[in-house]
């Protein structure tokens, strides 16, 4: 019979306490692998999100993100409110591409409405969300280098931002929540002379953009920092969900826009129309902040060509008059969009009343942020932010 006081084998003994096993290491030095946390308030997890991380040494054995602590009941507060209200709350779990996380709401009540909304909010529409999309990849071009030792890319960055914020306040009255996208249109018509300051601040962002790309294309200290860091592979990626500018910098050629067409997406990535999906293959840290800084030039062509479109058309509605209380038939449909940081989705439920029976919301970064525990294993503590930061998250668009 064993002796009852017999230690298990390793292989058999739990995660947690294999965790905290000392051993001998070279020298005859007693060596344990240690538990840290990094987060929840830690500057490079970008907010509330902690990352549970067991390392040997400088090497990194296992990583568990833990998500929650900016949790809200987003979805819940949905189905309480109607669908006017919902986009108050809908556009806030992303707080950098606020308009974009609206169109998914509208969209999908439009749709099962029957709804066709004015040409002229179409195109509107587009063009909002593609400088919405150049102010969500600039911040990150900005913040990025920051993370990597260089402060000079964040003020670049955000010279360039305000720039384009100045005429996305002008058209919504908001900087960040934008709440102008309405059930069957826009909130109001577009300013007067507003394209022509639109066309200007795209000019100059133009111009300027030249001054942070040298900072960051080719700069030796953040190639090796980032070539060749936290590869993502195109496996991996499908196997969680993955989408984005992270997910086509490991050569996953999705892009919503382009596959599943919607506002005026399938005129503009048509054949003679100006939009392309941006790959990389490489999968690294600098291959996910290249298919970034690339989007932003995509983004202001399509911006451009929305305002060359809406130059054209003819004065008339911006929107659709709605009833006095708003209900949509019972059914249901998933509505997704491709979001600055990748698929956003809302499955809804309806059986016939003023409130969403259900409402599921698909964010891109809880997918984004749990393929980390496949990445960072075998990866140098000191690696470790480089490959966080170039995950391109908001832990609001994470928790919910």
């Amino acid at each position: 019979m064993p002796d009852q006081l017999t230690e298990p084998p390793a292989a058999a003994r739990p995660e947690r306490q294999r965790a905290l096993t000392v051993g001998v290491g070279a020298g005859g030095l007693a060596t344990a692998d240690m538990v840290l946390n990094i987060g929840p308030q830690h500057p490079a997890t970008h907010g509330v999100l902690r990352l549970r991380i067991v390392v040997d040494g400088e090497r990194i054995i296992s990583a568990e993100p833990i998500v929650g602590y900016m949790h809200r009941g987003a979805e819940k507060l949905f189905e309480v409110r109607d669908y006017r209200q919902i986009l108050v709350l809908a556009n806030r779990h992303d707080w950098l591409s606020a308009f974009s996380n609206e169109l998914g709401v509208v969209l999908g009540v439009e749709h099962m409405l029957g709804m066709e909304v004015p040409e002229r909010a179409v195109w509107a529409r587009t063009a909002l969300a593609e400088l919405n999309r150049v102010l969500n990849h600039l911040m990150f071009l900005g913040s990025y280098p920051l993370e990597l030792g260089a402060i000079t890319p964040v003020f670049h960055a955000f010279r360039e931002r305000e720039e384009l914020q100045a005429v996305m306040e002008e058209v919504s009255g908001g900087r960040m929540h934008y709440m102008f996208n309405r059930v069957g249109g826009l909130k109001d018509d577009l300013p007067a002379g507003w394209m022509g300051r639109v066309d200007k601040a795209v000019a100059n962002v133009r111009k300027r953009l030249p001054d942070l790309e040298r900072l960051i294309v080719g700069n030796e200290i953040l190639e090796a920092r980032t070539r060749g860091v936290g590869v993502l592979s195109r496996a991996t990626v499908e196997a969680y969900g993955v989408s984005g500018p992270i997910a086509r910098a490991s050569g996953l050629d999705v892009d919503l826009r382009r596959d599943a067409p919607y506002l005026a997406y399938g005129e503009l990535f048509g054949d003679k129309g100006p939009g392309r999906v941006v790959t990389r293959t490489a999968g690294d840290c600098l291959s996910r902040l290249e298919v970034l800084l690339e989007q932003v030039h995509v983004s202001l062509d399509l911006a451009e060509a929305c305002l060359d479109r809406l130059v054209q058309l003819p004065q008339g509605p911006i929107n659709v008059r709605l009833p006095k209380v708003l209900k949509v038939p019972e059914g249901e449909i998933y509505s997704a969009t491709e979001n600055p940081l990748g698929f956003n989705g809302y499955y809804l439920v309806s059986r016939g009343e003023k409130t969403p029976w259900r409402l599921k919301l698909r964010s891109a970064s809880f997918n984004n942020i749990s393929v980390l525990s496949e990445m960072l294993p075998g990866q140098l503590i000191a690696d470790m932010v480089a490959i966080l930061g170039s995950m391109f998250f908001v832990v609001g668009d994470v928790d919910k």
